[in-house]
């Protein structure tokens, strides 16, 4: 049986691709931001940074905010007709 080689980022060299005006240091606001619960916000994954980024197929999805898990966020979201919950660095999430 033929494994499967590579990881959750596997195919999305330009998915998740910055423009080049983009690139750079990333302001450390966006590390210090703080949400409420029950805030909206929109799924926008930084790709340099790779700590507690969502699966690619939720790039762009709309969620709210459920609970403080740490430094990151539980976000809900919906795919399809199932309610899921994932766990996201504030580096990944923007106000809607």
């Amino acid at each position: 049986m033929v494994t499967r080689k590579g990881g959750s980022r596997r195919g999305s060299r330009h998915i998740l691709r910055k423009n080049k005006r983009e690139r750079g240091k990333i302001s450390i606001s966006r590390y210090l931001a703080k949400y409420k619960e029950g805030e909206k916000v929109i799924l926008s994954a930084e790709p340099a940074v790779q700590k507690a980024m969502y699966h690619r197929r939720f790039h762009g999805k709309k969620g709210i905010i459920q609970s403080l898990r740490g430094q990151c966020y539980e976000v809900n979201i919906k795919d399809g007709n199932k309610i899921k919950t994932l766990i996201v660095h504030p580096v990944h999430l923007k106000r809607l």
